[in-house]
């Protein structure tokens, strides 16, 4: 925002304390391009004027030419500074209206030049305008003491109401700023806000058509699979086992799909409260893969110390290379070996290779190449060279933050 003031400390003293004693934080530079070509002419009129305070001066007080020099540049310092420093510029404006009067004879209407005097409103104008009001009181009520201090014959309530004026401009300005300011930070948390709901309304809509057609299939492929043996007689009992198996897989797959259809359908980020399959379960998928007649070897040492995430990325890299090798290559031997290292997991299996074998483009092998990347990790997946279909995926036991 373009205001400043206290920010530490409120009240009556916080205010005060700021304009008079602590440090200012730098307006930023011009950005108007007009005002950036302007400069070097703004500064040459403010020497001009400079020049034209000093001479002032000379002609009417009996000055030494260092002081008179001192009151010039001080007419006009303050305001080519008030452009980023609006305080260090009143603070200037408030010691030039003490030293300003030093000498000053009875035939001048005012105890200060013409330059100064609208030097100085300039600058209370610009501190009203960039500053809270409480700032802008207290700059106010400090600059009306010597005002009526040097100044009482001089229609010093004259003047008082010129700079209440100037600065109550200022005020003006600055909350207008301010409001206009918070309405489009509220526009914009709104838009922010309506990206937010359109994004829950279609994870809420593809929730909805997962549980219609997705659930709905694989719960009338458990229940068919679990009664085919009371409705088919004469079943042997390799089959009925078959069934059993074809059963359970698809009510774990129902399980994962409700747990996947509650983080769809949460309004924000919620940690999945159950426990999630990690390196420990994946003999249960290789277990399964040859019930499924899936010729899978597999070489598992036991591994401790895993991270959560890292168990969970290799049990789903398995499920999907399992997949993928029952579908493109069935019948085919498979070979799963796993082995650890103190930083890195590495998961490699091996099929067969048929000439519908993936290219490396599938959802599936890119949904594996995401999650070993998200870890930090790496996936490589292509004909080994060897007649033969190679998933390799090493990753990390630990997240790697770049």
């Amino acid at each position: 925002m373009e205001t400043n003031g206290p920010t530490a400390r409120r009240g009556v003293t916080g205010p005060l304390t700021y304009l008079t004693f602590k440090r200012e934080t730098p307006r930023p530079p011009a950005q108007r391009r007009w005002l950036r070509n302007a400069l070097p002419l703004i500064l040459l009129a403010l020497a001009g004027l400079g020049l034209t305070a000093g001479q002032y001066i000379a002609s009417v007080r009996e000055l030494p030419v260092p002081l008179d020099l001192l009151i010039a540049v001080g007419s006009v310092l303050p305001v080519a500074v008030a452009y980023r420093w609006p305080v260090l510029a009143w603070r200037l404006v408030f010691l030039m209206l003490f030293a300003g009067t030093i000498n000053a004879t009875p035939a001048e209407p005012w105890p200060w030049n013409t330059v100064q005097i609208i030097g100085a409103l300039f600058v209370l104008w610009r501190l009203a305008a960039t500053n809270e009001s409480q700032v802008t009181i207290w700059a106010v009520t400090l600059t009306l003491i010597p005002i009526f201090l040097f100044a009482p014959d001089a229609n010093a309530w004259g003047a008082a109401l010129l700079v209440v004026a100037v600065a109550a401009i200022g005020d003006i300005l600055s909350r207008r700023r301010r409001t206009r300011e918070l309405i489009e930070e509220q526009s914009e948390l709104t838009e922010l806000e309506r990206a937010r709901r359109a994004i829950l309304e279609e994870r809420a809509r593809i929730a909805r058509e997962m549980h219609d057609v997705v659930a709905h299939h694989m719960s009338m492929i458990a229940v068919q699979a679990e009664t085919a043996p009371y409705r088919v007689e004469g079943l042997p009992d390799a089959a009925k086992q078959e069934l059993t198996a074809i059963a359970a897989a698809a009510r774990e797959a129902l399980t994962d799909m409700r747990r996947l259809l509650g983080v769809l359908r949460a309004d924000q980020e919620q940690t999945i409260k159950e426990p999630q399959p990690g390196y420990d379960r994946i003999a249960e998928l290789v277990t399964t893969a040859q019930r499924a007649g899936l010729p899978v070897s597999a070489e598992l040492p036991e591994i401790g110390g895993l991270p959560e995430a890292a168990g969970l990325t290799a049990y789903r890299i398995v499920q999907e290379a399992l997949a993928n090798a029952a579908r493109h290559a069935p019948g085919g031997p498979v070979r799963l070996e796993a082995r650890a290292s103190s930083a890195t997991l590495e998961l490699v299996v091996r099929n067969a290779l048929t000439t519908d074998a993936p290219e490396g483009s599938g959802h599936g092998l890119i949904g594996m190449r995401e999650r070993v990347e998200l870890l930090g990790g790496e996936l490589a997946a292509g004909p080994d060279g060897e007649g033969g279909y190679r998933v390799v995926a090493r990753i990390p036991r630990q997240r790697t933050v770049e």
